[in-house]
This record gives C-alpha cells, sequence and structure tokens, in this order.
C-alpha cells in the first residue's frame, strides 16, 4: 500500500527555515534607547525653559538671583562670558555704593526702571 505523505510548510516559504539570531534584539533596543536619550534632552530642555541656549540671539541668564551663589551668563555672538561674584569682594564692598533708582515689577512680571533725579 502506497501511502501519500503531504507536506505541510508555510505558503510561499519554499520549505526552508530562517535561522533567528538573538543579537538582532539587541540592536533594536540600542535603536530605541537612542530615540528615548533624545527625547529625554529635549523634554528636559523645555522644561527649563532652557531653548535661549540653542539659538543664534543674545542672552542673559541670571542663576540663583540675590543669592550668595548667583552667577551672570551672558552670550554676545559666539562668546559666552559668566560672572560670579567673588564672596570676598562681596564683604568688602558692602555700603559703598549709592541708590540710583527705583525698579517696579508689574503685574504681568515686565520690570520698569526709574531713575532717581539728581
Amino acid at each position: 500500500m502506497l501511502s501519500s505523505k503531504r507536506k505541510r510548510g508555510v505558503i510561499g516559504g519554499g520549505g526552508e527555515k530562517e535561522d533567528v539570531n538573538p543579537i538582532h534584539a539587541i540592536a533594536n533596543l540600542f535603536d530605541v534607547s537612542i530615540v528615548f536619550a533624545v527625547a529625554l534632552m529635549v523634554a528636559l530642555v523645555s522644561r527649563y525653559k532652557m531653548t535661549e541656549v540653542f539659538s543664534k540671539e543674545d542672552y542673559t541668564i541670571v542663576k540663583n538671583p540675590g543669592k550668595d551663589n548667583m552667577e551672570i551668563i551672558t552670550k554676545k555672538g559666539k562668546e559666552v562670558m559668566r560672572y560670579k561674584a567673588d564672596t570676598k569682594t562681596t564683604e568688602g564692598s558692602r555700603g559703598k555704593g549709592k541708590k540710583v533708582g527705583t525698579a517696579y515689577q508689574l503685574e504681568n512680571g515686565e520690570i520698569v526702571y526709574i531713575p532717581d533725579e539728581p
């Protein structure tokens, strides 16, 4: 008696099996991690409103205003300058200045400076 055996396979598979390489999954994870890192950097820049750092315009940033560790960062053209007050010079210069005007902050956050009349 002849028995007919059928080969079962995937349609269009040609009967050959592809080798699955597990290292391909790690390559995909690397790609996903790069995309995640870039998204995280964009989110941090947006959250802390630091988009001025990447613009071509001139800017001045005051970090920790009114505190001992205050810094002023200024960008003019391609030159970036940082000024950090030294505690030795600020202690020695206290009381040596004079009042030259008054600054008011409006409700909308704008600051208006009014110089004193001589």
